[in-house]
């Protein structure tokens, strides 16, 4: 398989499933309490922040932020309420699940890296509305946190694509090189 990320698969998505893409409107669906910029919380307290639509790096921007009364989230991000448990990706093949890895983190002020992932053997049932939707592509991946789906993709977990590895170690270019831009350049493969 190639790598592929969600931009390389956009055009493949059918216009009555880009809903998915945007994370506002899947964490709307599914029942959360969410809001888009411009909408406060109902009740103050500390929320996840992210982009409605990322398909570069889908955590690249998200962070926890305690909100009240002001409107002070960017546009084109919005606000959930934070779910607790495990992180844990699974893979579905024409709605058949085929993958599901953990991930885990060293740093919690950067949401958008991992210090491992490694394969489970967990099964996760997605919710009626993504089922369907499942079956409908080659190719189709949540992320959860405990039991909550967090995120969708169009695509396969690329990181355990090309190897037969059951834990992935990223490496990041600032590890070697101090660079305030941590780009992944690799996987140590256990």
């Amino acid at each position: 398989m190639k790598l592929v990320n969600d931009a390389d698969v956009l055009e493949q998505i059918g216009k009555e499933d880009l809903w998915i893409v945007d994370k506002f409107i899947l964490s709307k669906r599914l029942g959360y309490n969410c809001g888009p910029a411009g909408v406060v919380p109902f009740q103050n307290g500390k929320y996840i922040v992210r982009p409605c639509v990322n398909l570069r790096m889908m955590a690249a921007g998200a962070k926890f932020m305690e909100l009240d009364n002001k409107d002070i989230i960017p546009d084109g991000h919005f606000w959930c309420e934070i779910f607790n448990g495990r992180h844990r990706s699974f893979d579905y093949n024409w709605g058949k699940q085929v993958l599901a890895v953990e991930g885990f983190r060293e740093d919690w002020d950067r949401l958008d890296r991992f210090s491992k992932w490694t394969k489970i053997q967990d099964v996760y049932e997605l919710p009626e509305i993504l089922k369907e939707v499942s079956k409908r592509y080659e190719w189709f991946n949540v992320e959860t946190v405990g039991d909550k789906v967090i995120e969708a993709h169009f695509r396969y977990n690329d990181d355990f694509a090309n190897h037969s590895a059951n834990t992935i170690i990223p490496i990041w270019k600032d590890n070697f090189y101090n660079s305030s831009y941590g780009d992944r350049i690799g996987f140590l493969l256990l």
